[in-house]
C-alpha cells in the first residue's frame, strides 16, 4: 500500500532543489573570514556541484541508497556540496572530527560500517590509516581549494578524487526516486555514559522538522556559524536558513571573524556557546555595523545572568534565546527573549511539538518528532536510551513554579566542555600510562567560559613529579585537544566507596574545590 506521494516526502534534497529553483542567484553558503576572504555558492552553483559530486559517488564509487560514507574533512566550502550530494543520494553521511587524528578516528570510523572514506586534502597522510582501521580498502580525496585540485590531477595515484570541477555534468538531477523521508541521512558520532563512542542515526524527516523551527521569519534568515562542518549544529543551522532560502556562513570563533561575518554578510542571526559571546562582549565592536544582528542564540552549557546582561547591553536590538537539547533530540526546550533576564538559570519551556517531562528519580525525558531513530548497530544502548518512546537525557532537571525548567545536576557521567561531550573514563585511560601517575580521574570543575573544566585528578607514584603541561604532553596524538586536562590537582588518595572500591566524583570536586587543589 503506497502510503505518501512524492511530493509529500521531507526530504532534505528537496530543500536545496526548491530554493535552487525559486532564488538560484541568491547565495546559500559563504565560507571564510575578513582576514582570508570569503567563498561562496549560490543555490544553482551549490545544486550544481552537489549534482557532479552525486555523478562520482553513483557511476565512479558505486555509492547508493543506504550506503554510509564517512567524511574527515575540517570546515571549507567544499564539503556543503557533499552533503548534499549524500542527500539526494539517499547516501549517509558520518562526519567525523577533523581534529582528531587518524588512529583516534579510527576507533570511531568502524561504528560506521562504511562503504567508503572521504578525506580532504590535508588529511591524505592519514587516509591509508584510517580507511584500513574502519576496514575499508579504498578512499576517496575531496580536494579542497585551488592547490588542492591541482596536487590531486597531478598525483591522483589509485585513489578516487571526487572534484566537481572535473566531473561531467550530469544528463539531468541526480536523486534517488525510492528514497523515503523515514531513511538515514547523517550519523553524528557522541560519546555514551560508558565512555564508548555511539553513532546517531537521524533520518531525513528529523533533520527537516529540526530545521523548520526556525523558518518563521519576515526576511531570509541569514546565519554565522561558529561550529566546524563536523558537528550536528552547524548542518542544523544550514538546514534551517536554507528553509528561509537564506544563507549560511562558517567562519571561526574568534570574536573577530564573527563579528566581521555578520558585518559582511549582514547576518541576521548567530549561535554562539556562553564562552563564545563572552568573548564577543568584551570585544570592541566600533566600527563593525551589527545592526542587522537580531536574533542571538546560545546554549549547551549555562549561561551566566551577568554574560546576558552584556549581551543585552551590547545589542539593544535583538533578542536573545537559550536552548536546551542534545545530538540525539534536538531542541528540547527554549528560554525566550521576554524571559532570560527574569528567568536566570533555566532552560526555559518545552519546544514547539516536543513533550517534556521529570522521571521519577527526577531525570529529564523528551518526545517529540525530532528524536533520533536510534544509535547505530547499538540496540542495547537505544533500548536503554528510550522508554516507552521517551528518551533519557542523562540530566536531572527541576520546574519552578511557572513550569520553568532548569537543569539541577547531571545523572551519566558525561562532561560538557566548550560544547564538547568528553568521556572521563576515555581520558583516563590514556592518562594512567603517563609518567609518574599512579592514579588518576577526571571530573568537571564549574566554569563561567567553559560551562566545565576538565581536571586532573592525580595520585602521584611516589616522589615523581607530575604537572598539567606533561599530562597535556602525554595526550598529545592520542586525543582531540579539548580532552586534554586544563586543571591538575595532586592528592594523596581519592577518595572511593567501599564496596566496589569506585571513585566518588561528586566528594571528589568538593575536595579538590573546598581545598582550592586546582592549579593551571
Amino acid at each position: 500500500m503506497q502510503t505518501q506521494g512524492i511530493g509529500q516526502r521531507l526530504l532534505i534534497g528537496d530543500v536545496l532543489r526548491r530554493a535552487a529553483d525559486a532564488v538560484p542567484d541568491a547565495p546559500a553558503v559563504c565560507v571564510g573570514s575578513n582576514a582570508t576572504g570569503y567563498q561562496t555558492r549560490t543555490y544553482r552553483e551549490l545544486m550544481r556541484d552537489a549534482d557532479r559530486l552525486a555523478w562520482a559517488l553513483r557511476d565512479r564509487a558505486g555509492i547508493g541508497r543506504g550506503d554510509r560514507v564517512l567524511g574527515w574533512a575540517d570546515t571549507a566550502i567544499e564539503v556543503l556540496p557533499l552533503f548534499v550530494a549524500l542527500a539526494r543520494l539517499g547516501a549517509v553521511f558520518a562526519p567525523l572530527n577533523a581534529r582528531m587524528g587518524a588512529r583516534e578516528a579510527g576507533e570511531v570510523a568502524r561504528l560506521a560500517r562504511a562503504s567508503l572514506l572521504i578525506v580532504d586534502t590535508e588529511r591524505v597522510p592519514g587516509a591509508a590509516e584510517l580507511a584500513a582501521t574502519a576496514g575499508l580498502d579504498r578512499w576517496a580525496l575531496l580536494p579542497i581549494g585551488p592547490d588542492g585540485r591541482r596536487s590531486a590531477r597531478e598525483d591522483a595515484g589509485d585513489r578516487l578524487v571526487l572534484d566537481a570541477t572535473v566531473c561531467p555534468d550530469p544528463p539531468a538531477a541526480i536523486e534517488e526516486p525510492a528514497l523515503e523521508e523515514t531513511d538515514p541521512h547523517v550519523i553524528f558520532f557522541t560519546s555514551g555514559s560508558t565512555g564508548r563512542p555511539k553513532g546517531v542515526v537521524l533520518s531525513h524527516r528529523a533533520n527537516w522538522l529540526r530545521g523548520f523551527q526556525g523558518v518563521f521569519r519576515n526576511e531570509p534568515e541569514r546565519t554565522v556559524c561558529m561550529f566546524p562542518l563536523f558537528h550536528m549544529a552547524a548542518f542544523t543551522l544550514a538546514i534551517a536558513a536554507w528553509q528561509t532560502r537564506g544563507e549560511i556562513t562558517y567562519t571561526d570563533a574568534s570574536a573577530e571573524s564573527l563579528l566581521g561575518a555578520c558585518e559582511q554578510r549582514r547576518a541576521n542571526r548567530l549561535y554562539g556557546l556562553p564562552l563564545v559571546w563572552k568573548r564577543i562582549v568584551e570585544f570592541d565592536h566600533a566600527g563593525y555595523d551589527l545592526s542587522s544582528l537580531v536574533q542571538l542564540d546560545s546554549g549547551t552549557s549555562a549561561t551566566p545572568i551577568e554574560l546576558l546582561r552584556a549581551m543585552k547591553e551590547r545589542f539593544p536590538q535583538a533578542n536573545i534565546r537559550i536552548y536546551y537539547g542534545s545530538t540525539e533530540v534536538g531542541s528540547a526546550t527554549a528560554l525566550a527573549d521576554v524571559d532570560v533576564l527574569r528567568k536566570p538559570g533555566s532552560v526555559g519551556l518545552a519546544s514547539e511539538n516536543v513533550d517534556v517531562r521529570l522521571d521519577e528519580d527526577g531525570e529529564i525525558c523528551v518526545r517529540s518528532p525530532y528524536l533520533m531513530d536510534g544509535y547505530f548497530d547499538d540496540p542495547d544502548a537505544t533500548a536503554a536510551a528510550f522508554q516507552d518512546g521517551w528518551f533519557h537525557m542523562g540530566d536531572l532537571g527541576a520546574y519552578d513554579d511557572e513550569g520553568y525548567l532548569a537543569i539541577v545536576g547531571r545523572k551519566k557521567e558525561i562532561l560538557r566542555t566548550g560544547g564538547e561531550s568528553v568521556s572521563p573514563n576515555e581520558v583516563e585511560g590514556v592518562l594512567r600510562d603517563a609518567p609518574g601517575v599512579e592514579e588518576v580521574a577526571i571530573v568537571g570543575l564549574p566554569d563561567p567560559d567553559w560551562g566545565e573544566v576538565l581536571c586532573a585528578a592525580v595520585v602521584p607514584r611516589g616522589d615523581q613529579e607530575v604537572t598539567l603541561a606533561g599530562l597535556r604532553a602525554h595526550c598529545e596524538g592520542r586525543l582531540a585537544g579539548f580532552k586534554h586536562p586544563r586543571r591538575l590537582a595532586l592528592l594523596d588518595r581519592l577518595p572511593r566507596t567501599a564496596a566496589t572500591s569506585q571513585v566518588q566524583r561528586t566528594m571528589l570536586v568538593e575536595e579538590i574545590l573546598t581545598r582550592s587543589l586546582a592549579k593551571e
